[in-house]
């Protein structure tokens, strides 16, 4: 039976080879859902279902699945960490948070502390921002010469091309949210007593870079889609939206791992419980 949403789910993925394009991809996009009261109605039933996807990847324990989060400051990281994933048993899940590189960290190479963080195999690792931070900010605030970043590209697809090789299915996922929305986003954040702790005063300053920044992710998606790490373009104007594209892909890509549970390691016939 074909899922109603794969026909939906289609035009929002990066495909190889081609620009992304992010001024024709409308963040506002409401991809022809009828209403947030029947988005949630499909987002809750898709959500329900991925405990017993989880459970089977983690009894199986020969794959892994990795889901980078990227987007601008409010595009809804977070968000869509507590809506969609938080289903999860924390067992076999993590969330993995990149800030800038410590003096350690900065004393290997780009990727060094990713890899780190990349989850074992029947687990679902969660990143919150990722290794594509070292051809964003370090591109637009000139932390590095284009001579250096720009080769992190091709860097990018060979790690990702070995953890797919080594049992590590990639999902990636860009939160494309208007300027409009994240200012009315962050004014919220300014006037709501329990948001104000996430309110950083260079999330302002960051807006003077709106139109570099877009170049620099249109770039990122452009060059590292790949058919092991494919990107996808999630309208993000609208929260509700967001969460069921999402919850639909990550859904959709456990259910082509196709994890199974493992056969018994002892004969069962022979044990009685007294």
């Amino acid at each position: 039976m074909v899922d109603p949403m794969d026909k939906i789910l289609q035009p929002l993925k990066v495909h190889p080879g081609i620009k992304a394009k992010l001024a024709v991809r409308d963040p506002g996009d409401t991809l022809g859902i009828k209403g947030k009261t029947a988005a949630q109605t499909r987002t809750d039933r898709i959500i329900s279902e991925l405990p017993a996807l989880q459970r089977r990847l983690y009894a199986e324990g020969r794959q892994a699945l990795l889901i980078l989060l990227q987007g601008m400051d409010a595009s809804g990281k977070d968000g869509t960490i507590r809506n969609v994933m938080s289903v999860l048993n924390p067992q076999g899940c993590h969330v993995m948070s990149f800030k800038p590189p410590t003096t350690e960290e900065q004393s290997h190479d780009f990727l060094w502390r990713v890899h780190r963080g990349v989850p074992a195999k029947g687990e679902i690792g969660i990143f919150n921002r990722s290794h594509y931070e070292d051809v964003l900010i370090v591109r637009v605030r000139g932390l590095v010469p284009k001579a250096v970043w720009s080769k992190r590209f091709r860097q990018i697809n060979d790690f990702e091309r070995l953890l797919s090789e080594s049992g590590v299915r990639i999902l990636k996922f860009f939160l494309h949210l208007s300027p409009e929305e994240q200012k009315v986003r962050l004014q919220e954040r300014l006037d709501d007593p329990e948001k104000q702790w996430k309110v950083d005063p260079a999330d302002a300053k960051e807006r003077e870079y709106w139109k570099p920044y877009q170049a620099a992710y249109e770039a990122a998606l452009t060059e590292c889609s790949t058919p092991w790490a494919p990107w996808y373009v999630i309208p993000s104007d609208r929260k509700w939206i967001r969460n069921l594209t999402v919850a639909s892909l990550i859904r959709k890509t456990l259910e082509e791992m196709d994890p199974r549970y493992p056969k018994a390691a002892h004969d069962l016939s022979s044990i009685r419980i007294p």
